[in-house]
């Protein structure tokens, strides 16, 4: 089998949960994690009579979003009935947007492993959520606390062509969200869940073959492993069976990820619009925006993932990779922006956070911001070290401290430990030269020769006699001039 004769044609539906107070048709608290069943409202249930109301602050979120891709925001949308009937939808209908959703067109750039790459948005749209089955051992119960939550639906154009494309793609409309303050994007709470549409066909094909969908994934790694065996299945599926037509041998359908058996599941054949039974909402007005109301989101929309990205890359000089990670985990670029705005070396203050404390609280499972030490002590510990008040040496085990006790501040932790004060005069630390030298006559002459590497060994040699105590600059001036002297 050539999986490279053949191209993935993937797109994506992203459903986005927003973090607004109440739902999107009722006054019924959003919020996760509540007893079942006690952020209900008569319309959230479906009671006869129950008329919806449009939450305001959703429909500012759905745009402030469409602007943040550059899509056309459509000043007049209107809401639509999808029917179906599922013990998790109350109503037995979803009040969503079909033919004239509020959001369209659009694209997302994303760097994916150095190269810059633009996935088209066809539209998205606002509606709301169904409510959750939860399974026991002898029976199933709905709750109906997410029922009406306001989600809005994210779709791609089939424009993806590589199950880590896809992936790609969702973290940047997920950081994006985070950046707006949109949505939490708690996938664990099913803030952000991913709907997959594939298919595949012979490279230099125009047309599309028959697609299947993977319903609610709500993991990247989960994501990438369920577009891959479904790529391969199909490409073995035409591979073995030339002669059959494709609808035969991929009919479409829905399908569900086993995250256990790490295989697809059919959960049902693919309905289409007219199963759905779509019609306008005869219960809402159309939602009717002004270009000003428009423009003064636009205003005061804050700085965006790959614009940030381009400031760190081109105006603080952080390499692609440190970059990357940061703007991708909004939570420490924040943290960071913090730190910087109290000490402004970017690159120290890059490398302690995202190498140093990474490395030292990895094994915990633990990171410098669940660990909860203020930017500030991470600005302070740069400082100190560009002032040479400490060496990197005494700074790392200042770091070590620092885990251990998040709240101390490294002055404190310094002014308080004698090992950590470093050694700066020269009538002390010039012996050790001197031994230094004596200890070392092949390697001075190596350095003498040219070899900058024989230096930095003699250095290295210094710093070991004084425990990383001694001042690199002082070292370093002293050895030349005894170098100098001697020979």
């Amino acid at each position: 089998m050539n999986e490279s004769s053949w191209e993935p044609v993937i797109g994506l539906e992203i459903h986005v949960e927003l973090n607004t107070k109440s739902k999107l048709f009722s006054s019924a608290p959003n919020r996760f994690g509540d007893e079942p069943n006690t952020n209900i409202t008569v319309v959230c249930t479906g009671q006869p009579g129950a008329l919806p109301s449009l939450n305001k602050e959703a429909v500012r979120k759905a745009v402030q979003f469409g602007l943040a891709v550059n899509a056309k925001i459509n000043l007049i949308s209107h809401f639509d009935r999808k029917s179906y009937f599922y013990p998790d939808s109350p109503r037995n209908f979803q009040i969503t947007q079909y033919d004239e959703p509020i959001v369209i067109g659009g694209a997302v750039i994303v760097d994916v492993e150095g190269e810059s790459k633009t996935f088209g948005i066809h539209h998205a749209h606002l509606e709301d959520d169904a409510g959750m089955l939860k399974h026991f051992n002898t029976f199933a119960g709905v709750d109906y606390n997410r029922a009406g939550a306001p989600l809005v639906e994210i779709v791609s154009l089939p424009c993806i062509h590589s199950a880590g494309d896809a992936v790609a793609y969702a973290s940047a409309i997920r950081s994006i969200m985070l950046y707006l303050d949109a949505s939490d994007c708690n996938m664990e709470e099913g803030s952000l869940r991913f709907d997959a549409n594939i298919s595949v066909r012979k490279k230099g094909e125009e047309i599309l073959r028959p697609k299947i969908e993977i319903k609610n994934m709500n993991s990247f790694h989960f994501l990438e492993i369920a577009l891959n065996e479904e790529i391969r299945r199909q490409i073995t599926l035409y591979t073995e069976n030339p002669n059959q037509t494709w609808e035969k041998l991929v009919p479409p359908g829905t399908y569900r990820f086993d995250p256990d058996s790490k295989t697809l599941v059919l959960m049902r054949r693919k309905e289409s619009a007219d199963d759905y039974r779509y019609f306008p909402e005869p219960d809402l007005v159309p939602i009717r925006l002004t270009q000003e109301y428009v423009d003064s989101i636009q205003r005061a929309l804050p700085e965006l993932p790959q614009d940030r990205y381009r400031r760190y890359i081109t105006t603080l000089g952080l390499s692609e990779h440190a970059a990357s990670v940061l703007i991708n985990d909004k939570h420490l670029s924040d943290y960071f922006e913090a730190a910087l705005r109290l000490y402004p070396n970017p690159r120290l203050l890059c490398n302690w956070i995202m190498v140093e404390f990474t490395g030292r609280l990895a094994e915990g499972g633990k990171t410098i911001l669940s660990l909860g030490i203020p930017p500030a002590n991470i600005a302070k510990l740069a400082q100190m070290i560009d002032e040479n008040r400490i060496t990197s040496r005494i700074a790392k085990s200042v770091a070590d401290d620092m885990v251990q006790t998040p709240s101390l501040d490294p002055e404190s932790i310094v002014k308080n430990n004698p090992d950590y004060q470093p050694v700066s005069d020269p009538s002390e630390i010039e012996p050790l030269v001197d031994q230094v030298i004596s200890e070392n006559s092949q390697t001075v002459t190596d350095y003498r020769a040219g070899h900058e590497k024989a230096f930095a060994y003699l250095v290295g040699q210094v710093m070991k006699k004084t425990r990383g105590k001694a001042s690199p600059q002082v070292v370093n001036e002293l050895l030349r001039k005894k170098i100098s002297q001697v020979y």
